[in-house]
């Protein structure tokens, strides 16, 4: 995205707060131009971190990048959680993995392919990240399989933990797991994932780099309590489930910035940083935002679980990391095979549009 488009789309912060606090505009407007908000204030942070990371080197410029990738995401769902939109967050975490993993791939896939034969790229570290998400994936499943058969063997009551303590369990592991996979990534076979694409100039000065970072994401946490305040009132004006606005709507929000640097990459024909971005940020969402909202939850007193209510988000999440490990493995792309991915993403959307209280 050119510099004097995001510009331009800036004018949707002070748009919306007007909207809100001076003309009192219905919640449809109000969410719509805030959640429009929230992706230009993430693609403003990606910016900032990416300049953050050219000054301070691969390794530490690496681990910022991880790090600040899903603050959009992080802060949008600790606000929805806060008003007690519990089943809300789980959407919004089922459609920021397959939001990136299918659509935001997908759609890179067909924008890098439209001109071209086929597309290739690394497998070893393609492959090396699908595993991962497979991985995280298992560890998703496992509360929400746990619950399931202490209730289909009428036992639940007998159960050593809750479903609450079990997610906590989990998340901590997943925590740890995310550590190792900074120590892997970044330290210890750091040769296998850096980045073969030549580093640019910093044109930003660190501070700021560290100022739009922090200006943008206190922005976002005012833009994401201004989202969840309407975002019932929308889904009834528009006659649209809480749970679709959450899995398609929300789940797209903070990854927004993401999906339009894959497609730019995959213009460019670099489709080995096209599958980090987007892998990794659906890796980020099963690694580090989910668990934080489980243990801030609990801290909070509003505890939430990995246990997803709805069988859907499992199929959803087990059915797109298998998908992805079956595009990584063979090391190249073409055209069709986006379209495939973004395929299902629209089937996935059907789904969640016809489940769900209106």
């Amino acid at each position: 995205m050119a510099a004097p488009v995001l510009y331009i789309l800036l004018l949707f912060v002070p748009l919306s707060l007007g909207l809100k606090y001076l003309a009192s505009a219905s919640s449809l407007w109000i969410f719509i131009s805030g959640a429009a908000a929230i992706a230009v204030l993430a693609e403003c942070i990606r910016r900032a971190t990416e300049q953050l990371a050219e000054r301070v080197g691969p390794a530490i410029g690496g681990l910022l990048t991880v790090s600040f990738g899903s603050i959009a995401e992080l802060v949008l769902a600790l606000v929805v959680l806060a008003s007690g939109e519990t089943a809300v967050v789980q959407a919004q975490i089922t459609g920021s993995i397959i939001g990136t993993s299918l659509f935001g791939l997908g759609l890179a896939i067909i924008v890098g392919g439209a001109t071209r034969e086929r597309q290739t790229f690394n497998s070893e570290k393609a492959g090396l990240l699908s595993t991962l998400l497979i991985l995280v994936v298992i560890a998703l499943l496992l509360p929400a399989v746990f619950d399931y058969t202490g209730r289909i063997e009428g036992h639940a009551p007998d159960l050593r933990v809750t479903d609450e303590e079990l997610s906590l369990g989990a998340s901590a592991v997943l925590l740890v797991l995310y550590v190792a996979n900074l120590a892997y990534t970044l330290i210890t076979h750091r040769d296998v994932f850096a980045a073969v694409e030549p580093r640019g100039k910093a044109s930003w000065g660190l501070g700021t780099s560290l100022g739009v970072v922090v200006a943008a994401t206190v922005v976002i946490a005012v833009e994401a309590e201004m989202v969840s305040g309407a975002l019932t009132a929308t889904a009834g004006a528009l006659h649209l489930s809480p749970l679709f606005l959450g899995v398609i709507v929300l789940g797209l929000v903070g990854t927004i910035a993401d999906l339009f640097a894959a497609s730019w990459f995959a213009h460019q024909d670099k489709m080995g940083l096209v599958l980090n971005i987007c892998i990794s940020s659906a890796i980020q969402v099963g690694l580090v935002v989910a668990p934080l909202l489980v243990i801030i939850s609990w801290l909070m007193g509003r505890p939430m679980n990995l246990v997803f209510s709805n069988p859907l988000h499992l199929f959803a999440i087990a059915g797109t990391a298998f998908i992805v490990d079956a595009i990584a493995r063979d090391g190249e792309t073409t055209w069709f095979e986006g379209l495939l991915l973004v395929g299902v993403y629209v089937l996935f959307g059907l789904a969640f549009f016809f489940s769900g209280p209106v």
